[in-house]
């Protein structure tokens, strides 16, 4: 496994970065946009991509 697909994903609400995931850069060209549980706001939010 490489590195190079590892991204960090910001809370849209609070933007805290809490969130890692990866993705498939040659099928995904777009930024992600995941709903994730935010620790900190305590609710289910939508967490998008960063740039490294």
């Amino acid at each position: 496994m490489s590195q190079d697909n590892i991204l960090k994903l910001q809370c849209k609400e609070c933007k805290r970065i809490n969130h890692w995931t990866r993705k498939n850069k040659r099928k995904v060209e777009r930024k992600i946009e995941l709903k994730k549980n935010c620790p900190w706001c305590g609710k289910h939010t939508i967490h998008k991509e960063l740039k490294k």
